[in-house]
């Protein structure tokens, strides 16, 4: 059945994006390519070109001699997809070849670009002509496979279909039998300025450009013979096609691109070539071997040789030619003779890129459901999902890149291209797996008056990172001293940055020290490259950006970020939990102690800072020049010994469970001297400046580990719910050991979440859930080694994936059995059966399925409902779009990355604005909210009852006076929130950041809107927002309506 499904979903995705060679279209391609035709053959001939036409592309190609008089072309040939049928959506072009007249060169054009720049002229008098016809709406340039000497034009007919938009022919010059092939072999020079010392230097890349216009129409039959009458081989082209257009690292001008896709299938095809393939296999099956082929075949060193068909003897000048080629050349896809290189773009670290990713792929299509359809095909793998460091450099005006001409072997782009890669190769050394170089610098530029204008694209860098222990190493050493000859290069290389030190181990030598603390190591691969590229390029700082740090003021505040508090934490639990086991004055010994706050987890956007008045009488501190008034409290779980006294009954178990908490509080209290803060509902310890609150797990709760029948129904809900916290916190605490950059995305993620008022719908640890499945379940990525990147994965999960129709199955130990699974699915399928009637209330919305809740009651049962999760996607797909661009193509400046965190409160029918100086922790604030619109409804001072923080006379006084100003787990927002949900539960909605936000939003709800009367005016709503404000006097700065609620029928 599965293999049918994918079956059926490949055929589906195939039919999708192929492009049906309909009358219609047909027609319309017959029509613009007659019309070309017609315009090109009214040009009048003999009459003389100059460089005057475009003299700024004939001087940055460095060419001289190139006049000629106009002759006509000599063949009009469509060739590229439409000749295969292998066109794939919505790029919807079709290729014209047309072959340039023998008369319009003479024997040496081929020296010094002037094949080039009278290529570009003899397209320039066409590009006049089509202008001023009627038949043609607009022609542009555009460059074959990014190279600025070779341009080709891109015609828009007048006519257009309505469901082809931007449809368009392009003219790609052929040079048939132009040249001396010979002459053009890749160890002949012909760009007489490039020379060594008066030696001249082999041009292969120069040469091959040359022979690529010769051969187009002699590999354009071949590609046509193949695929003639071959419709799963053309399936399988288009299946190629968008997979690798959804992987931008590889489909471009130094990797991969549709021609290259075609000759590579065409090889594989060919008898001679092998017959990998064969007409026996489907579309999905030649795609897997296509794939195979490409990241494991050994012919790749020998090169991809055409062989002709029948008997054929290699002759020493064909064997030498092919040996040449590997020579000059990383990847080698030619004919027999060797003479053009079809993959001479191809650099060796994209090659090596291309071979990853098509391995990654046929382990998507092993490990992942449905074949790893929807990872293989569906999954954008762009540069800002992919890399965990993406670097954009502008380089307008940057006088070195065209130092030395713009052109000579190879074009200056690409040059610098290369010299970026060998440099951050070098600094980065083992911390990267992966460094992809890349500069579209010529997809969309005029090139009539020169290439100066070809830097306005910035170049983009992609990082991964081998793992974090080597990314976030302190110290690179240098070579041994003795090899003196590599110090010198070593300090060459690094220059100021490399020291003379002695190391821990006795021995002495150069090294590079990047000086971090703990939570500020995401910074060394940043300060790596900005001095490489500094340094060695003299690159100014303001045009490097990476990214790695932009998104950290989202989790600090004072200039720190509070994580560094957590090791102070982790100590004072460390010595709670021990001393809770040292305790012997108590009817039940604790047995075990776990803790079960977030911030033991590294994944607390704010975990606790140390409070100078909390905690034993040596620790408490009265010269803090500021104290906090709220202490926020951390859970921690205990479990006492075995006894079979305790009652049977919920209640009494809880009122049993409480005076034990009270005797160990006191006990704690008289052994140890720290401060117990016991309430009707909880027990505080207040220890080494922190507030641990205790939990009692009844043995009962235990029996839930084993499933043991009728006792699980006797679990109380309260120990089934410590019980889950329990086997949630352990599971992620080893997640966040095996990755330790899993803390630092999920803190972004709850911060964005709670930013945008989701804290009501998304929970904290539905988020770690989330999170952890990008993780454990990367493909079609490997796991994310930085924040950002893994914060981006975050928004696109919780944007593509579907939610309606498939549950989420987060498994943290990688033990789930395939009965788990399916156990899993039913509960999915059964929870969706239920709303079968009613699709718009499916509960629970977001299913995430784990070890210990496989029917999803944990963490979403209730929140987010489909409305939520609507709203959650919205803004998910929104920022992963406005984050994608940041990374890739935006300024500069701060702004655009604070507009992740910014939320649009017009979203919202009414807003609550609160006193900031009255929220429990003001210095958590990212933004102040303002409002400008509506209608202003009610305004409050701040009352003078409730400080967020302690003044100096505050603290002076005994330390029995001092406790009571301590208010633990207090927050006034919680407690209006409470009382707004109990008065108006039936009358709107409550939006609210939980983290430190000053604004709460307000939706009516529909039932509410049912109940009105259409005549009724804005006056009752009104009233309910003054009583809203009311209920927060003192706390509410201003109430504002911006929407009334709609009316229902």
């Amino acid at each position: 059945m599965a293999v049918e499904a994918l079956g059926h979903r490949v055929s589906e995705l195939i039919k999708d994006v192929s492009l049906e060679l309909s009358p219609s279209f047909t027609k319309l391609v017959d029509n613009t390519v007659s019309s070309i035709k017609n315009i090109i053959n009214l040009i009048p001939e003999d009459f003389q070109v100059t460089a005057d036409e475009a003299p700024g592309f004939v001087r940055d190609v460095g060419a001289d001699k190139v006049d000629f008089k106009f002759k006509k072309p000599k063949l009009f040939e469509i060739g590229g997809s439409y000749s295969v049928g292998g066109i794939v959506k919505p790029d919807v072009n079709v290729d014209l070849l047309i072959r340039l007249p023998k008369e319009c060169f003479h024997e040496k054009d081929y020296l010094n670009h002037r094949y080039h720049a009278k290529r570009f002229l003899y397209l320039f008098v066409i590009k006049k002509y089509l202008q001023s016809s009627a038949l043609i709406s607009k022609v542009e340039w555009s460059c074959l496979q990014n190279e600025a000497r070779k341009p080709i034009l891109v015609i828009y007919p007048t006519l257009e279909v309505s469901n082809l938009p931007g449809f368009s022919v392009k003219i790609i010059p052929m040079a048939t039998s132009l040249f001396n092939i010979p002459k053009l072999n890749a160890t002949r020079n012909n760009v007489r300025a490039l020379n060594q010392e008066g030696v001249p230097l082999p041009t292969p890349k120069y040469n091959f450009s040359i022979l690529e216009d010769m051969f187009i129409e002699e590999f354009a039959e071949v590609l046509k013979g193949t695929f003639h009458g071959w419709d799963e081989l053309r399936k399988a082209l288009v299946l190629i096609k968008v997979w690798a257009r959804q992987r931008s690292s590889i489909y471009s001008h130094d990797c991969l691109n549709g021609y290259l896709i075609a000759v590579i299938m065409s090889y594989l095809a060919a008898n001679k070539g092998g017959g990998y393939i064969n007409k026996s296999m489907n579309a999905m099956q030649i795609f897997r071997v296509t794939l195979d082929f490409i990241a494991n075949s050994k012919s790749w060193e020998k090169g991809l040789i055409f062989r002709p068909e029948g008997k054929h003897q290699v002759t020493k000048e064909e064997l030498k030619e092919r040996k040449q080629c590997l020579r000059s050349f990383p990847v080698v896809i030619c004919d027999h003779s060797a003479i053009l290189n079809l993959a001479f773009r191809i650099s060796k670290s994209c090659f090596f890129e291309l071979q990853s990713e098509a391995a990654l792929t046929l382990d998507c299509i092993q490990k992942c459901e449905d074949n790893g359809f929807e990872e293989v095909f569906l999954t954008k793998c762009d540069f800002a999902a992919k890399y965990d460091y993406c670097v954009r450099l502008n380089m307008q005006g940057i006088s070195g890149v065209s130092a030395s001409g713009y052109c000579a072997d190879d074009e200056c782009w690409r040059l610098y291209e290369e010299k970026i890669h060998s440099l951050l190769y070098q600094g980065l050394n083992d911390r990267a797996k992966l460094i992809r170089v890349i500069w579209r610098n010529c997809s969309s530029n005029c090139v009539e008056d020169g290439f100066s204008s070809l830097d306005k694209e910035p170049l983009l860098i992609g990082i991964a990172i081998s793992n974090l222990e080597k990314a976030f190493r302190l110290v690179d050493k240098g070579p041994d001293p003795e090899h003196k000859e590599e110090v010198a290069k070593f300090r060459k290389f690094w220059g100021e940055k490399s020291e003379f030190r002695r190391f821990n181990d006795g021995t002495i030598g150069e090294c590079v020290v990047w000086e971090y603390k703990q939570w500020e190591k995401h910074f060394i691969v940043k300060r790596i490259i900005e001095h490489i590229l500094s340094y060695h390029l003299s690159m100014p700082k303001e045009r490097v950006v990476v990214t790695a740090d932009q998104l950290d003021f989202s989790l600090s505040h004072g200039g720190a970020d509070p994580i560094s508090f957590t090791g102070g934490l982790l100590e004072a639990y460390e010595a709670l939990a021990k001393r809770l086991r040292l305790l012997d004055d108590i009817p039940l010994r604790v047995s075990s102690v776990q803790p079960l706050d977030s911030a033991f987890r590294f994944t607390s956007v704010f975990p606790p800072e140390p409070h100078p008045l909390a905690g034993e009488k040596g620790f408490i501190s009265r010269s803090a020049k500021v104290a906090a008034t709220c202490v926020q409290p951390v859970e921690v779980l205990i479990q006492l010994e075995g006894s079979g006294n305790w009652p049977m009954d919920e209640l009494a178990t809880e009122k049993t469970k409480s005076a034990f908490l009270i005797k160990i509080g006191e006990s704690f209290q008289s052994k140890w001297g720290a401060t117990c803060v016991a309430t009707e509902d909880d027990v505080d310890l207040l220890l080494s400046g922190y507030a641990f609150r205790l939990k009692i797990l009844h043995e009962r709760g235990l029996t839930l580990v084993k499933g043991q029948g009728d006792q699980v129904k006797r679990v109380s809900s309260i120990d089934r719910k410590l019980f889950i916290q329990s086997q949630h916190s352990s599971m992620i605490n080893g997640l966040q050991g095996r990755y330790p950059i899993y803390g630092p995305v999920v803190r972004l993620a709850k911060r964005w979440a709670a930013s945008h008022l989701f804290s009501a719908c998304l929970g904290s640890e539905a988020i770690e859930l989330l999170v952890a499945h990008l993780f454990l379940n990367p493909l079609p990525f490997y796991a994310p080694n930085s924040r950002i990147t893994g914060f981006l994965r975050f928004l696109r999960l919780l944007s593509e994936y579907d939610w309606k129709f498939s549950p989420l199955i987060i498994d943290i130990n990688s033990d789930m059995t395939a009965e788990t699974r399916t156990e899993i699915n039913e509960n999915f399928i059964s929870s969706r059966k239920i709303h079968e009637g009613n699709a718009g209330e499916v509960s629970p919305s977001i299913f995430l399925a784990t070890a210990y809740d496989k029917s999803s009651e944990a963490w979403t049962t209730s929140s987010p409902n489909s409305l939520e999760l609507k709203r959650l996607v919205a803004y998910a797909r929104s920022s992963a779009n406005l984050l994608t661009r940041l990374i890739e193509k935006d300024h500069h400046d701060s702004h655009g990355w604070e507009c992740l965190f910014r939320t649009p409160l017009n979203n919202y029918d009414a807003v609550v604005l609160l006193h900031r100086d009255r929220l429990a922790y003001p210095q958590r604030l990212l933004f102040p909210s303002e409002i400008k619109e509506g209608t202003y409804v009610a305004r409050g001072n701040p009352s003078k009852q409730f400080s967020p923080f302690l003044s100096p006379k505050d603290v002076k006084g005994s330390l029995d006076v001092l406790k009571k100003k301590l208010m633990v787990d207090f927050d006034p927002l919680q407690c209006y929130l409470v009382d707004l949900q109990g008065g108006f539960h039936d009358t709107f909605k409550l939006w609210y950041d939980s983290l430190g936000g000053d604004a709460i939003g307000i939706t009516w709800n529909k039932s509410a809107s049912k109940k009105r009367d259409r005549e009724e005016d804005s006056k009752d709503l009104i009233d309910i927002l003054k009583a809203v404000g009311e209920a927060g006097e003192g706390f509410v700065r201003s109430i504002h309506l911006l929407k009334a609620p709609r009316l229902g029928n």
